[in-house]
């Protein structure tokens, strides 16, 4: 009797993982499901709003974590507020002409702002990579920013697919022209050249420059939104 007690409450215990496994593979499917037409069938497609609304809180997380980190580097690094100077540089991305103010972007094409949007976007990758290694030789000041350097950098390459994500969906939705096709590689979106002088650039300096970029990056859904989303306003 007992021995059939072990056993029944072994294959309970496997039943109940299986069921686990068939759970999280459910979630998966579901989370990583692609942007489709209505109707498609086996297609999970959330709404344009929806997703608009999930980059948007994302680049809201990845602007408060670079302000975070702005912060924990002044306070380590610059603990004297005369040590603080002002950034003489310009920052890497100066050679992408962003709209200044509401009423600029405002006056875009959809498809402009978008494609400014993910130029300032894949022009950060490289700079937050050579950033967070630069941060890691500094273990006492990674002991007080965690791992914020890091994220930084992955919360970049993650808003850059969900903007792709958006704009896949406006396109479907013949909301904007296709011409956002030609600036999917790397290559297209940030110049080699650009590169090249974010390397040149101190850790304060990127800090700085990419407080500023996210800034403008959250601001610039925001807009896109209103424009797109019709009964959300502006």
């Amino acid at each position: 009797a007992l021995l059939e007690l072990s056993t029944l409450s072994a294959l309970w215990v496997r039943s109940l993982f299986v069921l686990l496994l068939m759970c999280l593979d459910l979630h998966t499917l579901v989370e990583s499901a692609p942007i489709c037409a209505h109707g498609h069938t086996g297609c999970h497609s959330p709404t344009l709003s929806d997703l608009f609304d999930r980059v948007i809180q994302h680049s809201a997380r990845m602007h408060g974590l670079s302000s975070d980190l702005h912060s924990d580097f002044e306070q380590y690094f610059l603990p004297s507020r005369n040590q603080i100077g002002r950034i003489n540089r310009k920052c890497h991305t100066a050679y992408i002409l962003t709209p200044n103010g509401k009423e600029n972007a405002q006056r875009l094409a959809r498809e402009e702002l978008t494609e400014v949007i993910l130029k300032l976007l894949a022009a950060w990758r490289d700079p937050l990579s050579q950033f967070h290694r630069s941060m890691a030789r500094h273990e006492d000041f990674t002991s007080i920013s965690g791992n914020k350097a890091l994220e930084m950098s992955d919360m970049v390459h993650q808003l850059k697919n969900g903007v792709e994500k958006v704009a896949e969906k406006m396109q479907l939705l013949g909301m904007i022209s296709n011409s956002l096709m030609s600036l999917s590689s790397t290559e297209a979106l940030a110049p080699h050249s650009a590169s090249s002088e974010a390397r040149s650039m101190s850790d304060y300096e990127l800090l700085y420059c990419f407080r500023r970029d996210s800034n403008k990056v959250q601001n610039y859904l925001k807009i896109l939104k209103c424009r797109i989303v019709a009964e959300h306003g502006c």
